[in-house]
């Protein structure tokens, strides 16, 4: 998995391949000017000819030289940090914009599996983790490497006999690097995953704050809380500490190479061995500067696992099998006569356990279809099925003759509009929510839509009409405003065949009095299916249809259910008779 993922990576890098090896050009440079400042202090050093006895003019031309290399790697260490971090938010910005983008292709199915905060944690925490670890890879690994095969170059220049042992010593610290940080990658991954469970729990309270509140559940979501704050505590803080010994570790290597240069240029020099003091220094530097990349490496493999591990969960949400595409000859009408059948309709969220085994149904065009049952029975099962949320397991659902699984999904969903019982307002003024799916509507429409869903009266109330700005899920509008708002919304687009679940459940009875009225206005020569548990709102239905365990029981209008005496009259008395 781990390699995998870096296969994957470097694949969103690929694009910006030549800023990737400008920056490595530039790293380059910089440690080329960094190492040659040792070997000019070195010179320096050995400008001491005797006591007393300076070469002061070779020691100014030498500082001079030093100079220009200190601020000529000073400039381009700069440069290189611009480049390292546009190439590394730029792969970022690739990264969260396919995952969003692919969001928009996942089946239902995969969402509703899937906490919403979880899948936010992906895309916010993850990627800005893997983005930290990223830059910190350009900035610090690559510079790291190239600085120890340059060490090595300028060592070797001085004395391969001192360069070999401190190549000897070498793997040692490679070696305790890779054993640690082989071992946290499942800690920080283990870590990311809880991670995502609290940002989800989080989620989920703060959306439901009130009910909690209402049902005394403070004590118990926190005591919840703290049990997955105590595990990701505890997975934080082992993979924490397991992955800081690399450090440690690293640098108690690279004091032995460090003593064991010192040792060994002493020698040499005392011996005569064609090693002068200033290139003993020289060495010495060298050796720091050969050892000091280990250390930050270290740090950096340690972000870089935890980096991958959070790519990995990014990665496996855009792997995600999407959506079945549409057929290449699907249909895309323009408007369609409304006419729905189902037939011989098996479903189930689960294939353990059956919902919809056998529904069969006939919606006649500009027809009103009202569906009732009790909780579970399939009614909003069926609304997910005639939308295509949800593909059916075997059968065949038709709209005008054609299956839908041939009729592209938006053409499918842009000749049929819901109101539903949960409403959902994007952040946005008023105007922009009614055109939500009319954005070239005019004023005029959609003041004309807003007066016939009975909104009207009460969005000119507000600060601003229809220019005030409602933030996201209706801010400090009631209930039932932002269901008419939601009326309005499909009351602006008027398609074909409407889908109205529970629509006037948040409202008054006298709103709903008035919003009866207008649904009766718009519902003419349009078919329509309306979901409801109080079946005072559907008795002039030209069809109910009675569900149970997802399968109709019974079908025909309001008298003729009555005078069958079965579960629609049953269902009805115990609404109207006390």
């Amino acid at each position: 998995m781990n390699n995998k993922t870096i296969r994957r990576v470097l694949a969103y890098i690929r694009p910006r391949f030549a800023m990737a090896l400008l920056s490595l050009l530039l790293n380059l440079l910089t440690v080329v000017l960094t190492l040659l400042i040792p070997i000019l202090v070195g010179r320096c050093i050995d400008c001491i000819v005797g006591p007393g006895q300076v070469d002061f003019a070779r020691l100014a031309d030498l500082l001079v030289k030093a100079g220009i290399c200190i601020a000529a790697a000073a400039l381009l260490q700069w440069l290189t940090g611009l480049l390292n971090n546009r190439l590394t938010f730029c792969t970022v910005q690739d990264i969260r914009q396919d995952a969003f983008r692919h969001i928009h292709r996942l089946p239902l199915r995969y969402l509703d599996s899937h906490p919403s905060g979880d899948l936010v944690s992906r895309m916010i925490t993850d990627v800005d983790t893997f983005a930290d670890g990223l830059l910190m890879g350009f900035t610090q690994l690559f510079s790291g490497v190239m600085t120890i095969l340059g060490t090595l170059v300028f060592m070797l220049t001085l004395n391969p006999l001192i360069t070999l042992v401190v190549v000897v010593l070498t793997p040692v610290s490679l070696l305790v690097a890779r054993f640690i940080a082989r071992r946290t990658y499942g800690m920080f991954r283990q870590q990311s995953v809880t991670r995502g469970e609290q940002t989800a729990l989080i989620d989920e309270v703060l959306g439901n704050e009130k009910l909690v509140r209402a049902f005394c559940r403070e004590d118990a979501v926190v005591e919840e809380f703290d049990g997955i704050n105590e595990r990701l505590a505890d997975c934080s803080l082992k993979a924490t500490f397991f992955s800081s010994l690399v450090n440690p570790s690293t640098r108690f290597v690279n004091a032995l190479v460090y003593a064991a240069v010192a040792l060994t240029g002493a020698l040499t020099v005392l011996a005569g061995g064609g090693l002068t003091i200033g290139g003993l220094t020289s060495f010495l530097s060298y050796a720091n500067q050969y050892t000091k990349p280990f250390n930050e490496i270290s740090g950096v493999v340690t972000e870089l696992q935890n980096a991958l591990a959070c790519a990995a969960r990014i990665f496996e949400m855009i792997d995600a099998e999407p959506i079945v595409p549409d057929p290449e000859n699907a249909l895309s009408p323009e408007s369609t006569e409304g006419r729905f059948s189902l037939e011989h309709v098996r479903f189930s969220y689960d294939p353990a356990r059956p919902l919809i085994t056998d529904l069969n149904l006939n919606a006649e065009p500009g027809k009103r279809v009202a569906i009732v049952g009790p909780t579970g029975c399939g009614k909003t099962t069926l609304i997910n099925l005639l939308m295509r949320f949800y593909d059916i397991d075997s059968g065949a659902i038709r709209l005008d003759g054609t299956e839908t699984r041939g009729i592209r999904r938006e053409a499918l969903r842009r000749n049929i509009g819901m109101v539903l019982q949960d409403t959902w307002l994007p952040a946005g003024t008023v105007r922009e929510i009614i055109s939500f799916g009319r954005p070239e509507a005019t004023d005029d429409e959609i003041i004309a839509a807003a007066k016939a869903s009975h909104a009207h009266s009460f969005i000119r109330r507000l600060p601003e009409g229809y220019d005030t700005f409602i933030p996201e899920n209706g801010g400090s509008l009631s209930q039932g405003q932002q269901q008419l708002l939601c009326i309005t919304r499909v009351m602006l687009r008027l398609p074909p065949v409407l889908i109205l679940d529970e629509a006037t459940s948040s409202i008054d009875v006298r709103t709903e009095q008035r919003i009866q009225k207008a649904f009766a206005s718009m519902m003419e020569g349009r078919t329509s299916f309306i979901v409801a548990h109080r079946l005072s709102t559907i008795r002039n239905a030209d069809t109910i249809l009675v569900m149970r365990d997802g399968d109709v029981i019974e079908q025909g209008t309001h008298e003729e259910l009555l005078a069958a005496e079965g579960a629609y009259a049953t269902l009805y008395r115990s609404q109207f008779e006390h």
